[in-house]
């Protein structure tokens, strides 16, 4: 049989079919293109984008940005203002960014937000008059170049945006001080209202995504069990992956959505979701649940391991180590990549070390072929 490319190896497992090699792979949005990107790329790693399938037009919103000093910390101030109020956030960025890929600054870190949209019961309203008013349009050329620029060394999904509960979560309200569980408990009411007007405004986002020429799209959740905790991820994320999958599975479309953080306590809940990759699954020492359980846990669910960052950081040592504990954890194999990927850069000496133990994952796996890997790769 001829030897798989990288983007057939992905998608094979991606499909819970039996590739001829692991695959693993770089996101291109951590990665760093230099010499040891190029020999990782020429001895089996793969590279994934992501890119949006859409773009979208406000009706009745005015958006303006502004740059200020708070607290002593230049920021950019980003206000809406619409016919039922004004809302404003403000993002700090880092040296870089808008100069690199990404989004990213020269340290790969993202934008983060020192204030959010709603602040106040009275900004839900404006919040959700946006929602509302967002229009999404198909726009299909970030996906169709980057497809073909990638051709064989991997595959483009779709990006798009968090859930509803995760966008008040994690960026209109924040988690800081437990302010959106506060506001769960004491606006309710305006917060289920925002989760459904969000909710009804994603439905043409998600024709559109199920009709580009992505083979799979990507849910930017960022679930973290112990954060959320097991009722809410229930009640309100479940449901959205389910309305979600309906469209993309009918046109043949898989389903990631970026799982990175602790799941033990929501393990039970995940074989109940739609949902087809799991994607940066994090274990121990990062995460609290093993790949040996949850490959066991969820047996129709692909697995897209995110290596743990903490591990990096011990060396190169404890890098070859821990990827050969993780493969006799795997095998045989199928249902399984590895994304060497984290929201840290990964230095060239770890990125190299990963390749030299990955590159000879031939599949299936089982715990000899793992020890002969460990006996070919040379220990610090």
């Amino acid at each position: 049989m001829a030897e798989m490319t990288r983007r057939e190896r992905i998608l094979a497992s991606a499909h819970k079919q039996r590739a001829d090699r692991l695959p693993f792979f770089h996101w291109w949005r951590h990665c760093q293109t230099g010499w040891a990107e190029r020999e990782c790329r020429n001895r089996g790693m793969g590279m994934n984008w992501l890119r949006p399938p859409y773009v979208t037009r406000l009706h009745g919103v005015e958006v303006t940005e502004a740059r200020a000093v708070v607290e002593g910390r230049a920021i950019v101030r980003r206000t809406y203002t619409t016919p039922v109020g004004t809302v404003y956030e403000d993002e700090f960025r880092e040296p870089g960014t808008g100069q690199w890929h990404a989004n990213r600054s020269w340290r790969s870190v993202t934008p983060w937000l020192t204030s959010h949209l709603i602040k106040e019961p009275e900004d839900y309203k404006v919040v959700k008059y946006i929602a509302e008013n967002t229009e999404y349009l198909a726009d299909y050329f970030p996906i169709e170049q980057a497809m073909d620029w990638l051709g064989e060394e991997g595959i483009v999904l779709d990006n798009l945006p968090h859930s509803p509960l995760q966008m008040i979560l994690i960026f209109w309200v924040g988690s800081e001080g437990g302010r959106c569980f506060f506001h769960l408990a004491d606006y309710r009411d305006l917060v289920e209202e925002l989760i459904h007007a969000v909710s009804r405004s994603r439905e043409p986002l998600y024709e559109i995504a199920a009709k580009s020429p992505a083979p799979a799209a990507f849910c930017g959740d960022n679930i973290d069990g112990e954060l959320m905790g097991a009722r809410l991820f229930e009640q309100y994320c479940m449901p959205e992956y389910e309305k979600q999958a309906q469209v993309l599975h009918k046109h043949g479309k898989l389903m990631a959505v970026h799982m990175d953080g602790r799941l033990n306590n929501i393990k039970h809940l995940i074989p109940r979701t739609p949902i087809d990759i799991i994607e940066a699954f994090h274990p121990p020492p990062m995460g609290d649940l093993s790949l040996a359980e949850a490959l066991s846990l969820w047996p129709d669910k692909v697995i897209w391991l995110g290596f743990p960052d903490s591990v990096y950081q011990m060396g190169l040592q404890a890098t070859r180590e821990h990827m050969l504990s993780l493969l006799k954890e795997a095998a045989p194999g199928d249902r399984f990549a590895v994304a060497m990927s984290t929201e840290n850069p990964v230095s060239n000496q770890n990125l190299l070390m990963l390749t030299s133990v990955l590159e000879k994952a031939a599949l299936p796996l089982t715990v000899e072929e793992v020890e002969r890997i460990a006996a070919d790769t040379s220990p610090v």
